[in-house]
């Protein structure tokens, strides 16, 4: 038997000489490196008394290092479970509690804030850093430089990521080796991805997007990686030249179109530019295309699921749209209430279906129950609808619908509305408590560096070009909207912050 995602994984190296990683510093590891790194922190982890199955839980920096104790972990036949280096202490006491892992390696800054933490639960405690020191660093470089990759096949686990949990407790996802073989398998296939490719990594590594969408896709096409510790708009200009294709978050392109430096003959030899984790806005997407010649393929996925929809690398790549669904995936669009499929045009709860799709919640078989129906297919919570042509459009999280005095509203429909209006840099609508409505309509904007938004022409502007129940009953502007580590805006937060307003 082998290791399946690792053995994958490798399977597609084209020279043990050739450039795997390249970090800003200059610092180059091979293929081969890669292979001798990940050994030594297998063994180190054996070392440990690791087991098969084991857990092993990470809140550290990101690295070249940090990558090969993940890629160590899985030839050591455990499971990953990333966590998001943010967390405070008093988040993290509730992740070690829930999944129970034989390991747990975090920052040297936070050991002994995290030691307590670890000791109460009865767990090995060791450090890596940013630079790639630490004590399982230590002790990975007395380890021999070769391992014999323990076997796991399709079923067994790979991954334990957790949900943001923004609607209540943080859920473990399952995630299979299989799971992530054939989706890392299929967007290869789907985005085109080769040896010759030069991958410019900007994302986060606790988080399946930069991990598994970015890292798996790269390695399994035995690309390179340009690997930088987070976005940096300054490095990002440096390096685009450098590089084949590009995967982040909306806010990187942003920001990317915010600089008079990144222009079409900066990228104009780029292959591919590739956006998700949250909802690239049609203006941004025009945009992009008008100053580069470029455009953006938008995908759709969630941590459960890993990637379930894409626009097409050939043929038209629709603003406003993420695309249709992946080779092997199922999806459809249903009634919350009755379950039946929708008709095209028609809004309903998207629901996905295939070798993607995670194994369940972790030690929550109710409600995993719960979010399968009986024929196998995954209830995402995410609501859409798909037009003629068979483009799919996500118009919201079902949490994030908004019912004012009966009718619905879906905040993506007035979002796009106001995102198109000169000015706004984004946008941001909710609902929340209405004495008359049940829930008010409010709109929350960032403006354009430079210009000032006037609540009385926007909502003037809107009079023609969206019902009067779905108009916004009050503006907010602000600098920036929250967003979590991932782009996504924190809709819960600004809930909060406005839940007053017609009180």
């Amino acid at each position: 038997m082998s290791n399946h995602l690792f053995d994958t994984l490798t399977a597609f190296i084209p020279d043990l000489e050739k450039d795997f990683l390249k970090n800003p510093d200059g610092s180059v590891l091979t293929y081969k490196e890669m292979l001798a790194r990940s050994s030594q922190y297998a063994g180190a982890l054996v070392k440990l008394g690791i087991k098969p199955d084991d857990r092993v839980a990470v809140q550290v920096e990101k690295s070249s290092d940090a990558l090969m104790l993940y890629l160590g972990v899985i030839r050591a036949g455990a499971v990953f479970v990333p966590l998001n280096s943010a967390y405070t202490p008093s988040e993290m006491s509730f992740f070690i509690s829930d999944a129970e892992p034989a390991l747990f390696v975090c920052d040297p800054v936070n050991a002994d804030a995290l030691a307590g933490i670890a000791q109460k639960e009865g767990v090995k405690l060791h450090t890596l850093d940013a630079e790639g020191r630490g004590s399982l660093s230590t002790l990975a470089d007395s380890m021999p430089t070769s391992f014999d990759t323990r076997p796991r096949d399709g079923e067994n686990l790979a991954a334990i990521l957790y949900t943001s949990g923004t609607t209540g407790r943080s859920k473990g996802a399952m995630l299979s080796h299989e799971n992530l073989v054939s989706n890392s398998l299929t967007m290869k296939k789907v985005w085109r991805f080769t040896e010759d490719d030069v991958l410019l990594h900007a994302m986060p590594i606790f988080h399946a997007h930069g991990l598994f969408v970015a890292t798996n896709c790269l390695m399994m096409a035995g690309g390179s990686l340009l690997f930088l510790p987070k976005f940096d708009l300054e490095q990002v200009l440096e390096l685009l030249p450098k590089a084949t294709a590009m995967m982040g978050v909306p806010t990187f392109y942003t920001r990317l179109l915010g600089s008079d430096a990144f222009t079409r003959d900066l990228v104009r030899h780029m292959r591919v530019f590739i956006s998700g984790s949250a909802p690239l806005s049609a203006e941004v997407h025009k945009e992009f295309a008008q100053r580069t010649g470029h455009s953006i393929i938008e995908r759709y996925g969630m941590t459960e699921t890993s990637m379930n929809t894409s626009n097409p690398y050939d043929g038209e790549r629709r603003p406003g749209s993420v695309g249709f669904p992946l080779p092997g995936v199922g999806l459809r669009i249903v009634d919350e209430k009755t379950g039946r499929e929708v008709s095209p045009g028609e809004v309903g709860i998207i629901e996905v279906k295939g070798p993607n799709v995670f194994q369940g919640y972790w030690r929550m078989p109710a409600k995993t129950a719960q979010e399968f129906r009986v024929d196998g297919y995954f209830i995402t919570g995410d609501m859409g609808r798909v037009d003629e042509g068979g483009y799919i459009s996500i118009v919201g999280r079902a949490k994030d619908l908004i019912i004012s005095g009966g009718f619905n509203v879906y905040p993506a429909e007035v979002e796009a509305v106001l995102d198109s209006f000169e000015g706004v840099a984004e946008s941001a609508v909710i609902g929340v408590p209405h004495p008359d409505f049940g829930e008010g309509v409010i709109a929350v904007l960032a403006a354009k560096p430079g210009e000032t938004l006037s609540d009385d022409a926007i909502r003037a502007s809107l009079t023609n070009q969206l019902a009067k129940f779905k108009q916004p009953k009050k503006f907010h502007v602000l600098d920036a909207l929250p967003r979590n580590t991932m782009g996504k805006i924190q809709k819960n937060v600004l809930r909060e912050r406005y839940q007053k307003d017609f009180a």
